[in-house]
């Protein structure tokens, strides 16, 4: 199969679909990779690393639409890319379409095979591509917290951690999940005051299990979203609802109880967000002011940090890539239910419910199309 990696264009956005170890993989399957030059620079893979890999080096994001069979990218394909895709063409990326109609309705109109990373589920409900990004994400959510909780940034200018006799930040974060768990584990290793809140119990049960009583759990409903988010510095929205629109958990009304200057970041906002007033934003432009609280919105966190967020992607990823490559699409989703998950859209209908049912659109079950069982 001819692979096609081209270079990632949405703002600010640094990662590469593959490192040149991954394309060594594909190549070792006698599959031919064609890189956009410069694809890598961000991630700090120069093209002659790819070209050692195996790789086919080309010019232009054209040649590697028009050429490959399959298309690896990082984030969701923007509007020019979309024009670019073919019937049958494979699409394997971040696509996050209950938020995004126009993207669906493109994606839909071209008729190609698009396979999310976000929605490919294993039978215990881990989301194995999804995961890595949601480790540097969360992470990255108690860094950038404690940044913009700095005066000069915007923020009500308090410490992470505290000093001797000085109280550390209230850090209240929504979702017991990976991204959850990973934001915790950092504001806590910073000194704050962390409260995590969650639904599920039993994932709240696991953070007592590793921590103890050094963070503290509350079961998510709005009469206790209400009483922590009045002492809340900052906030961090981790919720998820695999592929679907995220559910607000902290509403309009609910801002104006917070602290003048407290932060809010909310990871979810790919998904929807779970803070009514956020919205995307870009790292170029990050935040915005409501209700004299500071909100961070930036929808591709991991490419920040592109060179951590690129290998623990590929790391994910190449196995399922390479079953689709060697296999053929169908017979890889047929074999495998978790990647059967992942299709979203297929030869012009969607494929994936809570996709539809975001948008009001027709819901075209994978059995209808290939006979694998709904998903």
């Amino acid at each position: 199969m001819i692979i096609g990696i081209p270079a990632e264009i949405k703002n600010n956005e640094f990662r590469v679909g593959m490192t040149p170890g991954g394309v060594a993989e594909f190549v070792a399957h006698g599959h031919h990779v064609l890189v956009e030059k410069g694809a890598g620079e961000g991630s700090s893979f120069a093209d002659e690393r790819f070209a050692a890999a195996g790789a086919e080096m080309v010019d232009t994001p054209g040649e590697v639409f028009a050429r490959a069979e399959m298309i690896i990218k990082v984030k969701e394909p923007q509007a020019n890319e979309i024009e670019m895709l073919r019937p049958g063409q494979i699409l394997y990326t971040f696509l996050h379409l209950a938020p995004d109609l126009p993207q669906t309705e493109g994606l839909v109109a071209s008729g190609a095979v698009c396979i999310a990373y976000e929605t490919v589920e294993l039978p215990n409900r881990f989301l194995p591509l999804l995961a890595p990004m949601s480790e540097v994400a969360g992470r990255m959510a108690a860094q950038v917290g404690a940044a913009y909780l700095q005066r000069p940034n915007g923020g009500r200018g308090v410490l992470m951690g505290g000093v001797a006799g000085v109280l550390p930040a209230n850090v209240l974060v929504l979702g017991a999940g990976v991204v959850g768990f990973n934001a915790a584990y950092v504001a806590k290793g910073m000194g704050a005051h962390v409260t995590v809140v969650d639904v599920n119990i039993d994932r709240l049960r696991y953070i007592e299990d590793v921590w103890g009583n050094t963070i503290r759990t509350l079961y998510s409903n709005r009469h206790n979203i209400e009483d922590m988010i009045h002492d809340a510095d900052l906030v961090i929205g981790a919720v998820l609802l695999p592929g679907a629109k995220t559910p607000w958990l902290v509403t309009r009304d609910m801002l104006s109880m917070m602290k003048k200057g407290a932060v809010v970041v909310d990871v979810s906002v790919d998904q929807g967000g779970c803070i009514e007033t956020t919205h995307p934003t870009t790292h170029a432009d990050p935040t915005f002011v409501v209700d004299d609280v500071l909100h961070y919105g930036v929808a591709n966190m991991p490419g920040a940090v592109p060179v951590t967020s690129t290998k623990a992607l590929t790391n994910a990823t190449l196995r399922y890539g390479l079953a689709i490559a060697d296999k053929g699409w169908k017979r890889a989703v047929l074999d495998d239910p978790a990647l059967a998950k992942g299709v979203n859209a297929l030869e012009g209908a969607i494929t994936y419910k809570p996709v539809a049912e975001a948008h009001g659109l027709v819901y075209t079950p994978l059995e209808e199309i290939i006979g694998y069982p709904s998903v």
